[in-house]
């Protein structure tokens, strides 16, 4: 059985098959369950912290959608023309901030005009590899830069030298770490607010490292902020 579909599926012309209603209909229930798959796939490997539920309900919809779109034009090429200036009226003001999104946007579209076109077996195909490759990068952390850079901000009481245990922390815990400002709290205290831009080695032993600076006396208003996770907020 599964033999004579996938056989149906590889004799699809490449010029789109007959648009009647079974084919528009098995394109159209691909694509449902082809974004469904990239909704998913998406949902489970996002990191970030701007997270949107609307965003993943597009993606399902962008690709039924483009679908639908495919089986309009079919191969009237006066249809495709009229489609083009129609759709040019259309704003869209929606900023994307993550090029992720932005790929899982043109999977969509490719995804929905392969199964809109009646490309059957690319559309499983490609949306499979596709899915593949974002679990695969997901998995393995790729491109993750290490160590990581983090941004540091604490006030003390007097200046931090040499051999100050607070130096000699940073030390530890970072490969490097660079002074950025220090300056007067203003408050009329002796307290003086340090900025530092760091590498961590290990951003899990960063609970141990405010535990340890927390106990130096006279150190208060601990800040530390990671910048890659500042960048996709």
């Amino acid at each position: 059985m599964m033999d004579r579909v996938w056989q149906a599926l590889e004799d699809t012309p490449m010029t789109g098959g007959f648009f009647g209603p079974e084919g528009i209909i098995l394109s159209l229930l691909l694509a449902f369950v082809l974004g469904q798959l990239m909704a998913w796939v998406y949902y489970f490997t996002h990191s970030g912290l701007s997270y949107s539920r609307s965003y993943v309900q597009s993606l399902i919809i962008i690709t039924v959608v483009i679908a639908m779109v495919m089986t309009v034009i079919g191969n009237n090429i006066i249809t495709a023309v009229g489609l083009m200036g129609a759709l040019a009226i259309v704003r869209f003001r929606n900023i994307l901030k993550d090029t992720r999104d932005i790929a899982f946007i043109f999977c969509s579209l490719v995804v929905g005009m392969a199964a809109g076109s009646q490309r059957y077996a690319t559309a499983i195909v490609g949306c499979l590899i596709l899915c593949g490759i974002f679990l695969y990068l997901h998995a393995t952390g790729f491109g993750t830069h290490t160590p990581h850079n983090a941004f540091l901000r604490f006030s003390i009481r007097g200046h931090i030298g040499p051999d100050h245990p607070v130096t000699r922390l940073l030390k530890r815990f970072c490969g490097t770490f660079t002074l950025i400002s220090a300056q007067d709290t203003g408050f009329g205290t002796a307290a003086v607010e340090y900025a530092y831009q760091l590498m961590i080695h290990n951003i899990d032993h960063n609970e141990q490292m405010l535990s340890e600076l927390q106990g130096i006396e006279g150190v208060e208003g601990i800040s530390l902020t990671m910048q890659e996770e500042l960048l996709e907020v």
